[in-house]
């Protein structure tokens, strides 16, 4: 699998932080189905609880996870794939939260690999008894949030972005594809890979026919005032990096009474609007 280290301990452990969240999905404006679906969640190791649209809460009793999720190959994919991911997550992942109350970092990345590995498993098995889903796949963006920790599962082309504190923007998912690998290696810039034609051509995704995943999993220490972003291809079709690090960070005023997220779907919509776009914005405090 496609891993980064994780450290046995945080080295600054946020025990007493918050989180706020704010999450949107837009049909967009020539798609007539919205196949994209993203999720929020609350548990510790008795019980899980679904997570609104917006909303904040302390994060020293509880760990938090949040996904975005784009279906492909059928009308019903992002449908699928949000029902699966959910079942998956909600059985999975309370047995996590016992791992990380007894500092036990380094089982996140196994637990998240068993997830994706499932979800996988359901969507090929649905793909070959169900002539309306055959070919059907989706990417999936998951961040869990334990103390001082940010431990990520990832395949496809959705993303995840941190914005730390002290300024700027970084993609810490991998897209998987030809042109996401050349833009890692330096071989292309931004600029370059948006107008690429092969763009969004996959050579990892859920389901979708493909017999072997290897899903990017890592994990990256967060303190207060560090902010992370999830979105679907979309939004990246509709805004540079930079647009994204200022519409989450300093709104121009039309934008100042929008949460977040409703900040970057609706300016993705205003530059694009081809796809079906969503994003989801988690912020931490003190």
């Amino acid at each position: 699998m496609d891993s980064a280290p994780v450290p046995s301990l945080p080295p600054t452990p946020a025990t007493h932080a918050r989180i706020r969240w704010s999450g949107l999905t837009d049909v967009g404006k020539v798609r007539t189905n919205n196949e994209d679906a993203f999720l929020g969640v609350r548990f510790d190791a008795r019980e899980t609880s679904y997570l609104g649209k917006f909303g904040e809460s302390a994060m020293d009793a509880c760990d938090f996870v949040f996904a975005v999720s784009d279906g492909m190959g059928g009308a019903k994919s992002g449908e699928f794939a949000s029902r699966i991911a959910v079942d998956k997550i909600t059985k999975l992942l309370p047995k996590g939260f016992r791992l990380s109350a007894l500092g036990m970092n380094a089982g996140q990345s196994d637990l998240l690999g068993e997830l994706f590995a499932a979800i996988h498993r359901e969507m090929l098995q649905l793909g070959r008894f169900y002539e309306e889903c055959a070919g059907m796949g989706a990417t999936l963006s998951l961040c869990w949030f334990s103390p001082g920790w940010m431990h990520f599962g990832h395949v496809g082309d959705s993303r995840i972005y941190l914005l730390p504190r002290d300024g700027g923007i970084r993609q810490v998912s991998h897209d998987h594809s030809h042109v996401g690998w050349m833009r890692r290696q330096g071989k292309m810039n931004e600029r370059e890979a948006r107008s690429h034609p092969r763009r969004n051509v996959l050579n990892q995704s859920l389901g979708a026919g493909h017999q072997f995943l290897e899903p990017h999993l890592g994990s990256v220490s967060y303190e207060p005032g560090d902010r992370f972003l999830l979105c679907s291809d979309g939004v990246i079709d509709g805004l540079w990096d930079k647009h994204l690090d200022e519409l989450i960070r300093s709104p121009e005023p039309r934008f100042a009474e929008l949460n977040p997220a409703q900040r970057v779907v609706a300016m993705a919509l205003e530059n694009s609007g081809r796809d079906n776009t969503t994003a989801l914005v988690l912020e931490i405090g003190a």
